[in-house]
Parts: C-alpha cells; structure tokens; sequence
C-alpha cells in the first residue's frame, strides 16, 4: 500500500527537505493590498518580512481553495492508495477543514486529514515522521497511530514581541482586559485546545525566553531522545546562538532551525521566537 503525505505551506519544511521526504506542500496565502502571494512559492519569508516594513497596513490570509486539495488528491490517486493530509491548527485556520471537505468529494483514494492543533515546523515534524514511515512502508493506519501518539509529547511555546497584530488579526483569545494588560510585557503564547492562549505573563524579553528554556528542561532533562526546534521571525543570528547553546546543554536532543513564515509572520510580527518538541 502506497500512501503520500500531503502538508500545507505553514509547516515551513524547506523545500530540498519536502522534495527529498516526498512530502506534497499545498500553500495558504498572503494578501498586501490586492496582490495575492503563495507562501514557500511566490513569497519568501525573507522577502515577506521585508515587505512588512515598507508597507503600513498588515497583510492578510488566505487558506488554499478546496478545489487545489481536491487537484492534488486526484493526482496523487492516481500513484498512491492513501493520502495524510497534515495541517495546521483548524482552531485558527479553516485549512484543515479543506482537506477534509476535499477528501470526500475525491475518489478511487482515501484520505486521511489530520489536525495538528498547532503550526510551524512543530507541524511539520507531523509531515516529517509520516513522511519516514510511508517510506519504510507502513500503512496510513499505523502513520495516523503514531502521529496521534506523537500529540501527547508535543509541546510548544512562543514569544512575541508586540501582540498587536495577533489581537488585531483575532487569532489571539482570551479576555480583552487580559489581553490589554498583555501589552506591556513579554507574554509566553502556546496552542490550547488548537488555538492560541497566553500561558503566562513575563516582564522582560530575556526571563520570557529563559521560562521558555525551563519549560523545555522539564522534558529534555529526563534524557530520553527528543526531537526539538528553534523557529524565529527574521532574527535569524540569535536563533542560531541559542540553538547552538541548547544543543551543547542537550546531546541527546535533536534540533532544527526554522522561521515564521509570511502566514504565521503576519499575526507574530518580526522577532517573535519559539521553542517546538516531542519525545522520538
């Protein structure tokens, strides 16, 4: 049984990655004025962050038309038995209900979509171990075990360095109060029940960063092999030290680096950094 693995632009996996795993992106979009650019294609995040500075109004964005899913699922059926559609939290975006509304209007192939609850390359580590065992041959049945397995290990949490445009975007939820009150510091963001919540409220950059770094030990820590990544909006420099330092800390834990691309960038805005894993 042939299965493909199917993810969406906001998963951020480089392309050499995705070609060489044989993973099939499908990208959301952003929206500067009237002119509409594909993530992972039309856009780079280096240029999207870029764009951000010389234009006043926020982009917006887009998720893909269910009639790209329903194309892709069609030509993938025609090589392949099964496909897994990994996506995106469907608490902030209506991605993950396109695979699934495309999924049964396609036939001669079952799909199997898949919510993350979460986005980022952390979604992309779903992608990624899919990716390993479709090619060792498993079936889209065990695929679908493990990446439910792999949800009760997966944790992530965030930092931004304004929430303006997370409030203004609506994808931040909680009291409008609490959030108004957020302004002022350094709040810890993470997914909660597939949307964002602030987790706790700290004063400086450096602590929010350090709490986020105590986090991670309470599972690295125990010395089991992990599977962990660094993601940055635009700070690219600092994301490397602080990888490089948690890779000295932690031998034992494999780490990624990675970015906030156009999508997630436009509700995190540039400097935001987050720290993703999961036990292997």
């Amino acid at each position: 049984m042939k299965t493909a693995i199917v993810t969406d632009s906001t998963a951020y996996i480089p392309k050499e990655i995705r070609d060489k795993n044989n993973i099939h992106m499908i990208p959301l979009s952003v929206i500067f004025g009237g002119e509409t650019y594909r993530e992972e294609i039309d856009i780079t995040a280096e240029a999207f962050y870029e764009e951000l500075k010389v234009r006043k109004e926020l982009p917006t964005t887009s998720q893909p038309p269910t009639g790209e899913f329903v194309e892709l699922f069609e030509k993938l059926g025609k090589e392949y038995d099964a496909i897994i559609s990994i996506h995106l939290s469907s608490g902030i975006s209506g991605t993950y209900q396109g695979a699934v509304t495309a999924g049964e209007m396609v036939e001669g192939v079952k799909v199997y979509p898949f919510d993350s609850e979460i986005s980022c390359i952390v979604q992309g580590f779903y992608a990624l171990e899919a990716a390993e065992m479709a090619e060792q041959g498993k079936s889209a049945e065990e695929i679908m075990t493990r990446l439910h397995e792999i949800k009760q290990s997966m944790r992530a949490y965030f930092m931004v360095d304004d929430l303006t445009n997370l409030q203004r975007g609506g994808r931040l939820s909680g009291a409008a109060a609490f959030v108004g009150s957020l302004l002022q510091v350094k709040p810890i963001l993470c997914f909660e029940d597939k949307i964002i919540v602030p987790f706790e409220k700290i004063r400086t950059r450096k602590k929010a960063l350090n709490r986020v770094f105590e986090l991670f030990d309470e599972d690295a820590s125990k010395g089991v092999p992990m599977r962990a990544a660094l993601i940055h909006g635009n700070i690219e420099e600092e994301a490397k030290e602080l990888k490089a330092e948690l890779e000295k800390k932690y031998p034992h834990v494999e780490f990624l680096l990675s970015y906030f691309g156009p999508v997630i960038g436009t509700h995190l805005g540039e400097g935001a950094i987050g720290l993703g894993w999961y036990k292997k």
